[in-house]
């Protein structure tokens, strides 16, 4: 298997032994047992077809099951929340919008940046496809495991923390504090995909920032010679790193997070081709 299908087989296989010893019941206990054998099943079998016309399909496959990972770490969210941990996270909060003013600065000009932040928080479930799309267009897909593997990685970190930092975001927990003063139809938009699709578990670490800068950061290493690339997606990134604690869908330390296992992905990926690359050069 490639190594991002590997990371992919761990998660799953770790999720079904998490939920064996988390407090679900029988029937939850089983579902996610059965489906994460299968999961691992169909990595297994795409694995053993050497076919290139199965390349693609394994590529867009792994980007599914990153949605299907988040699904499932929906299942670990407890029936209550003590809010302790978000009790501790809005201090620096209150400390980067109010005393260091940045919802002032954010909304300095009218609707123009808030409008910006929150349609790039909305585009960060695009920006995995985006990636892909153009290392087919570039004629790099057989790149696309180097970024994949970044990718994949990043997220996953997120993901696998999140049944031990139960938690819900600053908008449900502290509803109208510090919240953006302009609304505009793109924060509607995002409200109403949060509300159908979100899960309770967790905000923290902040998935869709790791999410967001590992895509930058693959596509950095996977397409070095288009720089537009990986810059523009580093771009995106960082809005949408603002625009989680702007818009009050995460605190700063979820953020903060998230960058930091973006860039554990990242040179996770380095070490690893150092080390692959070592025995060649002694040959």
């Amino acid at each position: 298997m490639r190594r991002s299908e590997w990371l992919l087989a761990a998660f799953f296989i770790y999720i079904a032994a998490l939920a064996l010893v988390w407090p679900l019941d029988r029937a939850a206990q089983a579902g996610l047992g059965l489906a994460n054998a299968g999961i691992v099943a169909g990595l297994a079998l795409l694995a053993r077809s050497n076919r290139e016309g199965v390349a693609m399909p394994r590529d867009w496959y792994a980007l599914a099951l990153v949605l299907a990972a988040y699904q499932e770490v929906g299942w670990f969210a407890p029936a209550h929340h003590a809010y302790s941990l978000e009790r501790f996270w809005i201090y620096w909060d209150r400390l980067l919008l109010r005393d260091w003013g940045l919802k002032a600065a954010v909304e300095f000009f009218g609707p123009l940046l808030p409008a910006l932040l929150e349609l790039s928080y909305s585009l960060v479930y695009a920006l995995a496809p985006f990636s892909m799309a153009l290392l087919y267009g570039y004629g790099r897909r057989r790149r696309s495991e180097r970024f994949l593997f970044i990718f994949v990685l990043g997220v996953l970190l997120a993901y696998a923390q999140f049944p031990f930092w139960p938690s819900e975001p600053p908008r449900t927990v502290f509803p109208g504090e510090d919240a953006p003063s302009l609304d505009t139809p793109f924060r509607r938009f995002n409200w109403w995909l949060l509300e159908g699709a979100g899960i309770h578990t967790s905000v923290f670490p902040s998935a869709h920032v790791s999410g967001a800068f590992s895509c930058a950061w693959g596509m950095m290493r996977a397409l070095p010679d288009r720089k537009w690339a990986g810059r523009f997606l580093a771009v995106m990134a960082a809005l949408i790193a603002v625009a989680t604690i702007y818009g009050r869908y995460h605190y700063a330390v979820d953020a903060l997070a998230g960058l930091g296992l973006s860039a554990a992905a990242v040179g996770i990926a380095a070490l690893i081709e150092v080390a692959r690359e070592a025995p060649e050069k002694d040959a």
